[in-house]
């Protein structure tokens, strides 16, 4: 990177469009989705090392690989359509309810996990699945209108 390239990314705007550039490879949002039970780990153990790998994982998994060569996955255009929909919520409201849905199955995931209920934990975490998929194309055609295309 040059200088000006540096600066652009220290800003907040620089810094949400790498990680969305990046995090918009297929390898990376689809491993951060299918990891999703690993965040159960740490309520089921209830210790503080899983903790911390779960955490570091989810850290380096949207900047982990490098921004893709086509952007005609679904999953692809979900992240940068979602990057679209971040600044602006209004251009799709009901996003704002899947995201509840979405943190509240995990939520009841996360207790269910607490409370040592296997079946209850992967029906919840599935459940929490599929609310982000069904997003994902939700935001996908956020950023098929913003470029023009049916996807």
């Amino acid at each position: 990177m040059n200088g000006k390239a540096d600066a652009e990314v220290m800003t907040l705007a620089g810094i949400r469009r790498y990680v969305f550039a990046r995090h918009s490879h297929p390898v990376s949002a689809w491993s951060r989705l299918l990891t999703t039970p690993l965040l159960m780990v740490p309520f089921w153990t209830r210790a503080w090392g899983p903790s911390l790998a779960v955490a570091a994982w989810f850290a380096v998994n949207p900047v982990m690989t490098p921004e893709p060569q086509q952007r005609t996955a679904l999953s692809t255009r979900a992240m940068l359509g979602e990057e679209l929909w971040s600044q602006d919520p209004g251009q799709d409201v009901p996003l704002i309810g899947l995201n509840v849905a979405g943190s509240v199955v995990l939520g009841a995931a996360a207790v269910a996990a607490w409370r040592r209920r296997g079946a209850w934990t992967a029906v919840a975490c599935l459940a929490s699945m599929a609310v982000t998929v069904t997003s994902w194309t939700r935001y996908a055609a956020i950023h098929d209108r913003s470029v023009g295309t049916d996807g």
